[in-house]
């Protein structure tokens, strides 16, 4: 069965995260200092799906299955929504049979057939683990298959494994945010453009530090991995963006939190947000009515560019490098 392409699917144009759902191992206590459960996170979901976001983007290693079986318990004989989860390569072990293995777990957990989009996770190993997406997309278990953290030397190297098989990539999901461009400046967000792939651009406001609710005086949760990337150092370095970032919001009645997610559309791409409170929808559906101009485009730019500050996350390379 060939999939069409992704963007005939009608996405919205901001993806919901749930990485940090539930609790356990690279779950939402340990990455962002916090404990959600079902009860909190339903009025989420369903005030988002009212508001049209119906596209959910979680992965197996989130809190090791807790996010897919909280998110399985919401979708549960709906037909409304959109499911993207993710393979994790460092999950497989010797396992050959992993991705097959571990999406028959995610679909289990979710309660559904098959999944919208599937994503390869990490590119350790392209040539090994991309051709097992082949007979998952042949049976219809993997309507669309995206690559993620992969450079472009390696989504170009998975699109032609796939090729073979007269398959396609339909998506690429990087971080990307005004603090952290590597995709744009390596080529990838035009490569995908050119390639008819979706770009989806994760880690926008930088877990919280784009979105002024922190400063040196009001740091990150401690013993937290965001704490530690975005200490009270960095977080004044960001001062004068973040100023940049309130007087272009002022001027659309938006938080910098919303110029930030609009400022990430403006480039052709969607973003996923973490969404963990109602709030967040809330600036989610205000986001995605914000019109920046190329004017604020490179405002917001140049200032993001003088702080000197960019945050990559300690399972990134850069975008530039070749696996050489």
């Amino acid at each position: 069965m060939k999939s069409g392409k992704l963007q005939n699917m009608n996405i919205p144009p901001i993806a919901l995260g749930t990485w940090s759902w539930g609790t356990g191992g690279n779950g939402g206590d340990a990455v962002f200092g916090n404990h959600l459960s079902e009860k909190e996170l339903k009025p989420v979901f369903d005030t988002a799906m009212e508001a049209g976001f119906n596209l959910w983007d979680t992965a197996a290693v989130y809190g090791m299955n807790a996010s897919e079986n909280i998110l399985g318990s919401f979708i549960k004989d709906r037909k409304d929504v959109l499911i993207s989860t993710k393979f994790t390569p460092r999950m497989a072990g010797d396992n050959d049979n992993a991705v097959e293995e571990i999406l028959n777990g995610s679909l289990d957990r979710l309660g559904l057939e098959y999944v919208d989009i599937y994503w390869i996770h990490s590119p350790e190993d392209v040539q090994r683990w991309t051709p097992k997406l082949i007979p998952l997309m042949k049976s219809g278990k993997v309507k669309h298959v995206g690559v993620s953290n992969h450079n472009l030397e390696e989504i170009k190297l998975a699109a032609s494994i796939l090729a073979q098989e007269g398959l396609k990539i339909s998506a690429v999901q990087n971080h990307y945010s005004l603090l952290y461009r590597s995709s744009e400046e390596a080529g990838i967000i035009d490569y995908c453009k050119e390639n008819n792939m979706v770009f989806f651009s994760y880690m926008v406001l930088e877990q919280g530090a784009l979105t002024d609710k922190y400063n040196r005086n009001n740091p990150m949760p401690s013993g937290t991995r965001r704490g530690e990337a975005f200490n009270q150092e960095v977080l004044a370095k960001i001062e004068s963006l973040i100023q940049e970032m309130k007087e272009i919001g002022s001027k659309h009645q938006a938080s910098t939190a919303q110029i930030a997610t609009a400022w990430s559309m403006a480039k052709g791409t969607v973003p996923i947000i973490g969404v963990t409170k109602t709030s967040h929808i809330e600036d989610a559906i205000k986001a995605s009515k914000i019109n920046l101009t190329d004017q604020d485009v490179r405002k917001l730019e140049e200032a993001a560019k003088e702080t000197g500050v960019e945050v990559k996350g300690a399972w990134e390379k850069s975008m530039h490098e070749s696996k050489e």
